[in-house]
């Protein structure tokens, strides 16, 4: 058994995520998480809500409450919407705890011993409209590389390149609009991530089990140069820039940057997991205290990978002291609505929690993960999602499922019935599971998702063929020894089939598993014919309800007017 420490991106506190957000992180952890859990292994998933920042300051104000109770309110919102969709994070933490706090302050002490840290007078964009320093990200305006109109302060999402606020060409507040903007000066500490660029480099160039997306985009920054980075800000929400308890002269009214502070919250959440349920949490993170044995593994869409790849290290790295750092990276291209981005910010697309009002959790992890964009972007419509759904769930899935045990439950009087043997079809189908169950684990090994659904519906493709090869409804008046051996075999392909789906539909695996009876649970390995005459005789069956309703044309047609279908919607 081995030990596997799973972090998926921080969904920001502001707003419930998008099937974007969903489909980017959270979800291929979990399925990755879930079968690992199933082959045995120990493992640690965690995530928590990225807290912090002018957004949440300003989202607060909208909503006419104080920062850290419109944190609570949407942490438990979110919170909600993960249990929606079946996350089985082993804890969702938030990073404005005490133990994101200790950490944070801890790591900007250390790295400041290290001469990694400095403090300089800073020219920032004030906005005397907004009566505010702002943020990079809350500064746009145009490229000077590209020509891109609706850059960043921190990056332009056209080229890709880094920059600062005073980069741009005639920049406007994206608070308020306002163009009265001047330039202040303003102290900060600042990360020097100059000085680490070529232990960061040796550290990517060593990382195996990173997609080359994500190798790509690491090489990207460190070839374009590292900048050292601000880590503070002139906020009131975030973790105070202190030490020892005492905030630093000069500094009383700044915080640390999110950016700093949001990927340490995997180190505090993890802490938050020990304090609530005993665990030891330096044993996954400290190497001299256990987590040399861990394999860790994070997720995340692609525009958090510089920050994965370079920002993060360069705060693990430039310590000095034993973390444990990322193993495995996994990331994602984007999920489109339509040719455009799924927006939190601009409400477009469709949220996690409008999905789970128009249908189980399952329908949309079958598809966000049979469809995932891991080689690159890939497209939401609503007739893609119909025919996905229609097709696998219920044509293929559904109809094994339902057919058959309905069958034995009118023919067999809801048992596994006796009589027959093995023979053609069976040998056949023995060849079938072995192949594919093969090549599934084989795959989520690999973290391929959209191949190991691939294989998950090739074999429920397979268990369609074996009844139209076994025939038992024909067989039935003639031959019911016949019948037998297929309904008898049929009902323990629909056990592995259930144990299979386990990872990615767990609720409707779970209603497989529970209609045959299934004792065994864990992901399934052996000699097929074995498993496949694992049923005996007199064993009770119960038919389950419709596992998958099919999608009508007159629902994605409400859907199409109530979300949109195109970016102008």
């Amino acid at each position: 058994m081995a030990r596997y420490l799973i972090t998926s991106a921080l969904p920001y506190i502001n707003g419930v995520k998008h099937l974007g957000n969903l489909a980017g992180s959270m979800l291929p952890a979990d399925v990755y998480a879930r079968y690992l859990r199933l082959r045995g292994h120990e493992v640690l998933y965690i995530c928590a809500t990225d807290e912090h920042g002018t957004p949440a300051e300003l989202a607060a104000a909208e909503a006419g409450l104080d920062v850290r109770a419109y944190c609570d309110r949407e942490h438990e919102v979110q919170k909600k919407a993960g249990e929606g969709f079946s996350l089985s994070y082993d804890y969702f933490g938030r990073t404005s705890s005490a133990q994101n706090y200790a950490l944070t302050q801890h790591f900007a002490a250390v790295l400041e011993a290290n001469g990694l840290i400095e403090e300089r007078s800073d020219e920032q964009v004030f906005s005397i409209d907004d009566d505010r320093f702002l943020p990079d990200r809350y500064v746009e305006g145009t490229c000077p590389h590209c020509g891109f109109e609706r850059a960043r302060g921190d990056q332009c999402d056209n080229c890709g390149r880094l920059l600062e606020p005073t980069d741009l060409i005639d920049p406007y507040s994206k608070i308020s609009g306002s163009r009265n903007l001047e330039v202040r000066e303003t102290k900060h500490l600042y990360l020097l991530q100059t000085q680490m660029e070529e232990t960061l480099r040796a550290w990517v160039d060593a990382a195996e089990g990173w997609p080359s997306l994500a190798k790509s985009i690491a090489y990207k920054w460190l070839d374009e140069g590292l900048r050292d980075r601000s880590i503070t800000r002139d906020l009131k929400w975030g973790v105070p820039v202190a030490a020892d308890g005492k905030p630093r002269p000069g500094f009383e009214s700044k915080v640390f940057y999110v950016w700093f502070d949001a990927p340490i919250g995997y180190i505090g959440a993890t802490a938050e997991w020990a304090e609530a349920h005993g665990g030891d949490w330096e044993s996954w993170w400290k190497t001299g205290q256990g987590a040399e044995d861990v394999t860790y593994v994070q997720f995340m869409g692609k525009d958090n990978v510089a920050f994965h790849t370079v920002s993060f290290p360069a705060t693990i790295l430039g310590s000095g002291e034993d973390w444990k750092t990322v193993d495995r990276l996994k990331a994602f291209n984007w999920l489109n609505w339509y040719g455009g981005k799924f927006s939190t910010s601009e409400k477009r697309g469709v949220f996690m929690d409008q999905a789970l009002d128009l249908l189980p959790g399952d329908y949309w992890r079958w598809y966000l993960t049979a469809n995932a964009p891991e080689g690159s972007d890939t497209q939401f419509t609503w007739e893609h999602f119909q025919s996905t759904v229609n097709k696998d769930l219920a044509d293929v899935l559904g109809n094994f499922v339902n057919r058959l045990l309905r069958f034995t439950n009118s023919r067999f009087d809801g048992h596994v019935p006796e009589g027959g043997e093995w023979g053609e079809a069976e040998d056949w189908l023995a060849g079938e599971v072995d192949t594919r169950l093969k090549a599934i684990a084989a795959h989520y090994e690999a973290m391929d998702y959209r191949k190991a659904a691939a294989e998950t519906r090739a074999l429920w493709a397979a268990g369609n063929e074996y009844l139209t090869r076994a025939e038992p409804w024909t067989h039935f008046k003639a031959d019911r020894d016949k019948a037998a051996v297929g309904v008898r075999t049929g009902i323990a392909l629909a056990a592995i089939m259930g144990r299979v789906a386990q990872p990615i539909i767990p609720e409707a695996a779970a209603k497989i598993l529970d209609a045959v009876g299934a004792s065994e649970r864990d992901w399934p390995q052996g000699d097929a014919k074995d498993m496949l005459t694992a049923f005996a005789p007199g064993h009770p069956i119960t038919p389950p309800d419709v596992l998958f309703a099919k999608i009508a044309d007159e629902q994605v047609e409400e859907w199409s007017q109530r979300f949109g279908g195109s970016p102008k919607d």
